[in-house]
């Protein structure tokens, strides 16, 4: 009987959720304002929270050396501004020339890419590579449609969450600020939420949140620096034309799992190969030595058993990321994953673990 009480109230619950759902999608009008407001909202505060895991450890240090926490975070902030301005200063102009020169010659580049697969396509080169009835232009124009649909949705998307730059500018540095000064009320708060005889185990819970988030950001910034690095001094060793702009872009990209490395490569390789096949197949070796670099030594060293997650998790967990939110999910998916995994283990370990061991 108590069991049969505890579904009926679970299906009651359930079809009271489902009826809200149902009832808010009707007065679509009331929430859509709200909805815009998360959208703006949704970068700094990102933003903020990248940089709070990412600076956390070194304001912690600072403070533990008897330096007031806010002024520790003052004297970060200018040392930051004196890194952008270097950057603004030294690589901007470069970076900036070169991106102009590829969005005025991106027509030519798509026509002379065109020739290129053309003259192959008569030479029979790619005969032995492609099946039968395989037209490589075909094939071109058909990706090309696809990857400039991709990224237009993609595009448009950041654009209208961007567009108000004034407001991530304003938000950013203010919420990420407060973020790091109030660390202690915080978690104090989060604490608060649980019953008093789980405070200590809601405490051991968030530092080993904060620790995990703040390895894995760190982590991730470090080996794509590396990567950077590394891409860089080859793609300059083989004149790789835009290597400054298509580094950055690897970077940025290499932020996203496995996805990441594959669609940055992409751009590298059609410029290569606009250049020559053998620059092409040149870039090919730098990024696949590079990424062998990153992948078995220096992500080893830096992360060590901290990122405890298969590789086929990292897949799965990419591409659900990206069916539910797109790039946000995609960039989310795995932080949200070691999130829940601590706090799953945690109340395995106080409700269940020893009940189960017991039966």
């Amino acid at each position: 009987m108590f069991k049969l009480n505890s579904f009926i109230k679970l299906c009651v619950a359930v079809i009271l959720v489902l009826g809200i759902i149902y009832l808010g999608s009707r007065v679509n009008f009331i929430f859509k304002p709200l909805l815009s407001t998360i959208t703006i909202v949704t970068v700094p505060l990102m933003l903020s929270v990248f940089f709070y895991y990412l600076l956390l450890p070194l304001v912690n240090k600072m403070e533990r050396k008897k330096i007031n926490r806010t002024l520790a975070i003052l004297i970060i902030y200018l040392v930051i501004s004196v890194i952008l301005a270097g950057f603004i200063i030294g690589v901007w102009p470069s970076l900036r020339v070169q991106l102009i020169n590829l969005l005025n010659n991106a027509p030519d580049l798509i026509t002379s890419l065109s020739e290129k697969l053309a003259e192959l396509e008569r030479s029979g080169f790619l005969a032995d590579f492609l099946p039968k009835d395989v037209s490589p232009l075909t094939q071109l124009t058909n990706y090309l449609n696809k990857g400039f649909t991709f990224l237009t949705g993609y595009v448009t998307g950041l654009v209208s969450v961007v567009s108000n730059i004034a407001i991530v500018l304003f938000i950013f540095p203010i919420s990420l600020f407060y973020m790091l000064k109030e660390k202690g009320s915080l978690r104090d708060k989060l604490i608060s939420f649980t019953p008093k005889r789980f405070h200590n185990d809601a405490a051991e819970v968030i530092s080993e949140i904060d620790r995990s988030l703040s390895g894995f950001i760190v982590g991730r910034l470090l080996i794509n620096l590396a990567l950077g690095v590394l891409m860089f001094l080859g793609f300059l060793l083989i004149g790789l034309p835009y290597a400054l702009l298509l580094t950055i872009v690897a970077v940025i990209m290499n932020f996203i799992p496995f996805i990441g490395a594959l669609l940055s490569s992409v751009p590298i390789l059609i410029i290569g190969f606009l250049e020559s096949p053998a620059t092409a197949l040149w870039a090919l070796v730098i990024i696949f030595l590079s990424q062998q670099i990153q992948d078995n030594l220096i992500a080893p060293y830096v992360f060590g058993k901290q990122l405890d997650i298969h590789p086929l998790t990292t897949i799965v967990l990419v591409l659900v990321g990206g069916d539910l939110a797109g790039i946000i999910g995609i960039l989310l998916i795995i932080p949200l994953y070691m999130i829940i995994k601590i706090i799953v283990s945690k109340v395995y370990i106080l409700f269940f673990k020893q009940r189960w061991e017991q039966m």
